[in-house]
């Protein structure tokens, strides 16, 4: 389909301040992703007809004030889009505030990051919220202003371009669902009287009761302890707001189209400040259907591709990330699949895999996890995981009922397990876990903890030598799956849970702030000592990074394949590449573990050679290759010298 003529003459006329040769290249981009930009407008928005034109002439106006040091950026990424897929991609996840104070005080952490191998920086949500309890920053009020004890737009604009001179691609939150009580657009809602009634469709608010009863009939609550139901009488708006999450946060209305216009100007905005990673936040639940639990609309693909192709017109070194923390087999889709296929988020977090890997270091078994990641559907070539071992949220449990069932276990019961074991009320638990938004109807029961914590190195260390060996474990496996691995700000110097959580104003009802710890100065101070955990920790991860970075086989277009048919302590997982194979091995067990070294043979790898300990891989007498208690490998094929010396001279001293 080509660009209309209508639609290229309006954005011709928003371009006139521009040399022929910018003037071409937009109009390019433009004849490139009109066809998806319009398809998507029209699934969701047929009645309103110049909808396309509207959002190109938001791209174009972006495009025109975007600075040149940005659109060589956009060149640089069209010439390489498998950038993010690299395998020297490594992430760190932080609040600014508690890493460094602020956004200039960030600026002075930047060797700390290189010195961990850092390249991919997700700074928790940093746009100004609402005063008081804001969800951990989560309830916008303003979009176009940063946090006032953080600095400026100016201090994060200029931030990102320090973060770019050292290859650091900045990630910032973009709440998609939901804004404030108090931003401009709900407090015009509430005033419609004085003029402003058009802001009132921007969110939904019923007059009584009857639609919102139908509505929670099959709705799930969110946070079932403090904010229980999906809908908040509001005395100034005379009736029930939707407000998912918190009664202070008023979800969008997105089948209005005047909120897609507003939040791509948004997009835009922020890739025009130098973001180059948008983490769209709560995206499962923009779209409400009556009689679903109203996630995981089709609506929400189109609106996301709406979005994209704006970006891609205007700004294409922008990548989405898909923050949908659903069920296993609804992740794929926010990758693109279908007719999406390429044309949503760029990212998306691989939450399966991290619950996978609590689940079997606290069963020191794999038959689960490698049931479910192996019926996990493969993603885009061009869809990237995001994999961690933890986030600053909560860990839901999320097992499939199927998969569970498909190896002799229910669902509710293993949910149930995990949520004892990690909370310390199993026999025999290390871990000093908090339980979070237990649901007694449901018998839901999350888990908050830093990953020293969960892994037995908490307040009372009640397992030194297995946490510094699991948590190493844990890191190489999300390290070693492909895609983009992040690490949580604190776990890199196994900080355990801060025990003064409850006593920050605002803290106090929400112990997830138990695992969002300042960053420790003295445990900085000893990232470079092995006498410590903090630097056992910090030094073993930065290998991994260096370790990966070197390896053309964790590029994330890589397949990926997890053996079904290994000992029940190793889990085993296969890359296939056209630089060759790679095989993580890893045991998730406190005893030697076996693997037949003719498995090696048959994947391709007939030398093979553990990149991560810098050593041959050999086999005992019986065939079989013995891994010793929580070991990770990264085995490749040996290529002469070229791997000699790349592990034991660093001393990793766990695995």
């Amino acid at each position: 389909m080509s660009t209309p003529d209508a639609v290229r003459t309006a954005a011709v006329a928003r371009l006139g301040t521009l040399g022929d040769a910018a003037q071409e290249t937009f109009l390019l981009r433009l004849e490139r992703w009109w066809p998806d930009l319009d398809r998507a407008v029209r699934e969701v928005y047929s009645t309103t007809p110049d909808l396309g034109l509207r959002l190109v002439e938001t791209a174009a106006d972006a495009y025109v004030a975007r600075s040149p040091d940005l659109r060589r950026l956009d060149q640089q990424r069209l010439l390489r889009p498998d950038w993010i897929q690299q395998p020297d991609r490594f992430g760190y996840a932080c609040y600014t505030d508690r890493f460094a104070g602020d956004l200039p005080g960030l600026s002075k952490r930047l060797d700390y990051l290189d010195e961990l191998g850092v390249t991919y920086l997700h700074l928790m949500p940093l746009l100004r919220p609402r005063e008081g309890d804001n969800d951990g920053g989560y309830a916008v009020q303003d979009y176009g202003a940063v946090r006032a004890d953080l600095g400026t737009m100016d201090d994060l604009a200029e931030l990102a371009t320090r973060l770019r001179e050292r290859g650091i691609s900045l990630v910032v939150d973009l709440v998609l669902n939901h804004v404030a009580r108090e931003h401009a657009w709900a407090a015009a809602a509430r005033a419609g009287d004085a003029g402003e009634e058009g802001y009132r469709d921007y969110f939904l608010i019923h007059p009584d009761r009857t639609l919102p009863d139908a509505y929670e009939a099959t709705l799930p609550e969110v946070f079932p302890d403090f904010a229980p139901g999906s809908f908040t009488w509001d005395d100034e708006a005379a009736g029930w707001v939707w407000t998912t999450f918190n009664t202070w946060q008023w979800d969008l209305n997105w089948a209005n189209p005047e909120v897609l216009v507003e939040l791509a100007g948004v997009v835009l905005d922020l890739a025009n400040v130098g973001v180059e990673v948008l983490r769209l936040d709560a995206i499962a639940f923009l779209w409400k259907r009556m009689g679903t639990a109203c996630q995981n609309q089709p609506e929400v693909h189109w609106i996301t591709q709406a979005l994209r192709t704006v970006a891609k017109i205007a700004a294409p070194a922008v990548l989405f990330k898909a923050e949908a923390i659903v069920g296993p087999r609804d992740l794929v889709p926010y990758l693109g699949t279908g007719p999406h296929a390429g044309l949503v988020s760029d990212l998306a977090y691989h939450n399966s895999l991290m619950v996978q890997v609590w689940s079997m270091l606290a069963t020191r078994s794999t038959d689960l996890a490698r049931h479910a990641l192996a019926a996990l559907p493969p993603t885009p070539p061009s869809g990237t995981w995001i994999t961690y071992v933890r986030c600053h949220d909560d860990i839901g449990w999320a097992i499939d009922d199927r998969d569970a069932a498909a190896v002799g276990l229910t669902g509710p019961g293993h949910r149930h397990f995990l949520s004892d074991f990690y909370a310390g009320e199993f026999p025999g638990s290390w871990s000093e876990g908090l339980v979070f938004q237990a649901n007694p109807v449901t018998g839901d029961r999350r888990i908050a903890g830093t990953a020293a914590s969960l892994a037995g190195l908490g307040e009372h260390e009640l397992d030194v030598a297995g946490a510094l060996a699991r948590i190493f474990l844990a890191h190489a496996i999300v390290a070693g799956w492909g895609g983009v691995p992040v690490i949580w700000s604190g776990d890199e110097l196994a900080q355990p849970n801060d025990p003064a959580w409850a006593d920050e104003p605002g803290h106090e009802g929400d112990n997830r702030w138990a695992h969002r710890p300042r960053i420790d100065e003295a445990r900085i101070a000893q990232r470079g000592r092995a006498d410590t955990p903090a630097g056992q920790v910090f030094v073993a991860i930065a290998h991994l990074a260096r370790v990966r970075a070197g390896l053309p086989q964790l590029h994330a277009s890589a397949p990926v394949e997890t053996l079904t048919d290994t000992d029940d302590g190793i889990l085993a997982v296969v890359r296939r590449h056209p630089s060759g194979a790679f095989v993580g091995l890893y045991n998730v067990t406190d005893e030697h573990r076996s693997f037949p070294l003719r498995r090696l043979h048959e994947i391709g790898l007939d030398a093979p050679y553990d990149a991560i300990g810098g050593h041959v891989v050999t086999a005992g007498h019986d065939g079989n290759v013995w891994l010793p208690p929580y070991a990770a490998w990264w085995v490749v094929q040996a290529a002469g010298g070229a791997l000699a010396g790349r592990g034991p001279h660093l001393g990793v001293p766990l695995g």
